[in-house]
């Protein structure tokens, strides 16, 4: 296994390393890093977000740069200004003693703040198209001196319409700067961007396999939607130090799970597109301060934030597809430590995780929620270590002035139960938490298929059972044919995935004939 001090890095870059807990390199940083430091050619990369990219560029950017340059030396494009102000905080904490100055550029700031800071002079600017554009036209940020130029998540910027601005920005810097372009996707428009607008350049990708975090346990609890909340309760209180992201998918969920956690009287904190960026700043503060130790968010809020030593990563709500589900649990079991990674599934859900599991290679384990006792037992144990903490510690003399008093008139250990019961009757109580029933799952989901024939052809349920346990050949019993819908002209059936599938292999091998022809149906568009 590659160390941090074989990339090449000098001993003040290894030492903040150490400092912020970095171990080990990812894969990108092991590819990219001893290139950017060694050569001259422009570095393409391809990572996703989790896999260290800001260090990957940021750690060997930091070793080049010269110090006390009057001139901006480097320049950043990121497609949010969340990203702009995460990599301005990351290099500003890789750079050690070294005195170079890293600022965020990006709409919905106070331009008169940014004009202060870019008078001053800065070394390190990264900023979203839009608002650097905003500069160079004023002509209060210069650029035509840079040594690096980083494009960062290309592909968003290019999903966000960004990449004209992009290619106008690159006219203004010089043609001998060094570019590196790091992005989760390579599509064709990127790769073009690369071929006309870089010098001869390497190529270095992070394969799917690697994109799952090895070292994080990654979990799935079946769950009703009614029971969700009461699932993250006890997940929450089950461990001893929680901190983490819990992922929903909307912006309603995310206020109506948050407010549900602070009446609980947890230090829970949410964020999705619809705050403003100052109260967004705010919250992203407190929790990295751990003021608040959890964060509820949406996918697009979350964008761009790494907030590290994250034990735990919960998907409240499924990702939508497998890049997302390795998007978020990327953000826990970083820097040599291990993470959670937990997603609630309900019995609709089954077959999603299946295809996230198959196609991220993600090795995720079902598993038994905390019981009720069991999360008592855990919070009496830290009750107990607190306690322990505090008297080692020796308390302040009012209090034990207080216990002498009562020491007087009263045994030691019916005080102490007096106490433990005046501070902690609620916490201990098992009636603060509602049973959660054990959610019934298809262990292979279920799936609605279509059948070209209906009441017009004849067709009853009857003769459909029959023809899917006779014509077929397949083994199925009457009681997995279920929800059958028999109307004028088609028909419909719910069958469990397993059986479905041996069906819809079948009828790929058949041409459609005078009988009954059975396909997947079409999901109904719309919700949330």
């Amino acid at each position: 296994m590659k160390r941090f001090e074989d990339l090449g890095l000098s001993e003040e870059t290894i030492e903040a390393l150490r400092q912020k807990g970095f171990e080990e390199p990812t894969p990108i940083q092991i590819s990219t890093i001893p290139a950017i430091l060694r050569g001259k050619k422009d570095i393409v990369g391809q990572a996703q977000t989790g896999t260290g990219k800001t260090a990957a560029f940021g750690l060997p950017m930091i070793e080049l740069l010269q110090e006390r340059v009057k001139n901006v030396q480097a320049l950043i494009l990121t497609p949010t200004r969340e990203l702009a102000i995460q990599v301005s905080e990351e290099i500003n904490s890789l750079k050690g003693n070294k005195r170079l100055s890293i600022i965020p550029v990006y709409g919905g700031q106070s331009m008169e703040l940014q004009l202060k800071s870019l008078k001053k002079g800065v070394d390190i600017v990264a900023g979203t198209p839009g608002r650097i554009m905003d500069h160079l036209r004023r002509r209060t940020l210069k650029i035509d001196e840079i040594t690096f130029l980083v494009l960062d998540e290309a592909d968003e910027m290019l999903n966000m319409g960004f990449i004209d601005d992009v290619v106008e920005i690159m006219g203004y810097t010089p043609k001998d700067k060094r570019t590196m372009l790091f992005s989760a996707t390579m599509p064709d428009e990127i790769m073009e961007i690369a071929r006309k607008h870089m010098r001869e350049y390497e190529l270095f990708r992070v394969t799917k396999g690697q994109l799952t975090v090895s070292q994080t346990d990654q979990i799935y609890f079946e769950v009703s939607e009614a029971d969700k909340f009461e699932a993250l309760c006890r997940i929450i209180d089950i461990e001893d130090d929680f901190y983490g992201l819990v992922f929903c998918r909307t912006k309603v969920d995310v206020d109506k799970v948050t407010g549900h956690l602070i009446e609980r009287g947890y230090d829970a904190d949410g964020l999705h597109g619809d705050m403003s960026q100052a109260h967004r700043e705010k919250i992203l503060g407190r929790f990295k301060k751990r003021l608040s130790n959890i964060l509820v968010a949406t996918d697009v809020a979350a964008r761009g934030i790494d907030v590290h030593d994250l034990t735990h990563v919960i998907n409240y709500s499924l990702p939508q597809d497998p890049e997302s589900y390795v998007h978020r649990i990327g953000r826990t079991g970083r820097a040599g430590k291990e993470g959670n990674a937990i997603t609630f599934i309900t019995p609709s859900e089954y077959k999603k995780l299946q295809f996230i599991q198959q196609k991220s290679k993600a090795p995720i384990r079902k598993a038994k929620l905390p019981k009720v006792k069991d999360v008592i037992e855990s919070k009496k144990q830290r009750i107990i270590s607190d306690l322990e903490d505090i008297i080692e510690a020796s308390p302040a003399p009012e209090y034990l002035r207080m216990s002498g008093e009562l020491l007087e008139e009263n045994e030691p250990h019916e005080i102490l139960a007096a106490l433990l019961q005046y501070s902690f009757q609620d916490e201990l109580d098992e009636k603060s938490y509602t049973e959660i029933e054990d959610a019934v799952v298809d262990t292979k989901g279920k799936t609605r298929l279509f059948v070209t024939q209906g009441r017009q052809d004849g067709l009853t349920r009857e003769k459909l059972i029959d023809f899917v346990k006779d014509k077929c050949g397949c083994g199925i019993v009457s009681g997995k044919i279920r929800d059958i819908q028999i109307l004028e002209k088609f028909s419909f059936v719910t069958l469990p995935f397993n059986e479905a599938e041996i069906i819809l292999a079948h009828f790929k091998k058949k041409k459609r004939g005078t009988g009954p022809f059975i396909t997947k149906a079409k999901e109904k568009k719309g919700g949330r």
